[in-house]
């Protein structure tokens, strides 16, 4: 059985025509369809050897070196388990711990920690206009150490949460989504609900509804961003999305109504974020060193949160999507009502009831980062995969 499904697999990579080998992967809208398409069907295969049992290993020995300058659980154990898959070991690059502190340049860190090194996974994620500048600051210089001869082989770097998007996370989304509902070609006309959900908490960042708009667009759905007035998100990203939803014959829209976007939705993805503004100027604080600004500008932005308790994903708001039943999705973790919170995105019932399928959804994340790695290391991805059966 488990061939079968593989070698289904292996038939629709074998279609496509992408164009990944020696390429970093930084944002999903700079990659074709065929790019995203061959990501997420290699992720597959891989998820399928790995309950066969069967290693799909691709290095003797080298290093990923991960760099996370944000909390993460799932991202960060999801990279370990990816890179060890490979044959790589794991190195953490410890920002207190090097001499960053001392005055060392991005340039001269990425090529001290690279000398070994096949992959370098990044978070950055909190700072609006900082995490992609700095992913982009470490592919030069690698390239750089390479082309001089510093560097034996170039790194490949993997964008594990930036300011702008959150492929990893997004394409484990979409994965979710093609296994739910029984394929790729099955997604168009598909309603999905991006909607800002109420949290008690202030500062999250705005790459995951950037990346899900961005994405579930290339591919025909019906994209409804919803949030109260002032909780916008990067302008750029709103225009790419409405593009791929033209090119797509897809839809994108914005509506201030958490009930009009969950009407008629096949899919909802309740998820809270700090607004664009705030972000922006939590940035400047931060830099500046402002701290009593920042507490100020911590209780504004609660005081605002506050007054939109009401965007929840309640049972009733449940009622509102396609029979009742639209698939719940979430990226983890949740803010639960009556659980890790006394209120906050989803009502206790609604997510015990979808549990099990956001666990399923973050449990693409490993085989995504691998694939990611394996398309970028191996030029014929199609004829390596059928050697591991």
């Amino acid at each position: 059985m488990e061939n079968n499904r593989i070698n289904t697999l292996l038939n629709e990579l074998e279609q496509l025509k992408p164009n990944l080998y020696g390429k970093d992967f930084l944002l999903t809208w700079e990659n074709s369809v065929d790019n995203l398409k061959a990501v997420m069907i290699v992720a597959e295969i891989m998820q399928e050897l790995h309950r066969m049992k069967k290693p799909f290993k691709i290095f003797d020995y080298g290093l990923a070196i991960s760099i996370f300058r944000d909390n993460s659980t799932r991202t960060r154990f999801s990279y370990a388990s990816a890179v060890n898959a490979l044959g790589l070991g794991l190195s953490e690059l410890d920002e207190v711990k090097s001499q960053i502190a001392h005055g060392e340049t991005v340039r001269e860190t990425a090529n001290m920690i690279s000398f070994l090194a096949e992959a370098i996974g990044i978070r950055d994620d909190m700072y609006p206009g900082e995490g992609h500048t700095y992913m982009k600051e470490v592919a030069d210089a690698v390239t750089g150490g390479f082309e001089e001869g510093v560097l034996a082989q170039r790194p490949t770097v993997v964008n594990l949460q930036c300011d702008l998007d959150h492929p990893t996370q997004s394409l484990s989304d979409m994965l979710k989504l093609k296994d739910y509902f029984g394929g790729f070609e099955n997604l168009k006309g598909k309603k999905i609900a991006m909607s800002w959900a109420y949290s008690p908490s202030y500062g999250k960042p705005l790459s995951v509804p950037q990346g899900v708009i961005n994405l579930m667009t290339r591919f025909g759905m019906e994209v409804v961003l919803a949030h109260p007035t002032g909780y916008d998100l990067l302008p750029d990203t709103l225009t790419t999305a409405d593009s791929f939803a033209k090119a797509s014959g897809g839809s994108f829209r914005m509506t201030n109504s958490m009930q009009d976007a969950f009407a008629g939705a096949d899919i909802v993805y309740p998820k809270s974020w700090a607004p664009m503004a705030v972000m922006q100027e939590r940035t400047k604080l931060l830099k500046g060193g402002n701290t009593a600004a920042l507490r100020e500008l911590e209780k504004h932005c609660l005081s605002e949160n506050a007054n939109h308790t009401d965007w929840e994903c309640t049972e009733d708001m449940m009622k509102l999507t396609k029979g009742g039943n639209a698939l719940y999705e979430h990226c983890l973790p949740a803010d639960i009502t009556d659980v890790s919170c006394a209120q906050g995105e989803v009502a206790k019932s609604v997510f015990e009831r979808y549990r099990m399928h956001t666990y399923q959804e973050a449990g693409y994340k490993p085989f995504v980062i691998s694939s990611m790695i394996f398309n970028s290391k191996i030029q014929d991805a199609y004829s390596k995969l059928k050697s591991f059966l």
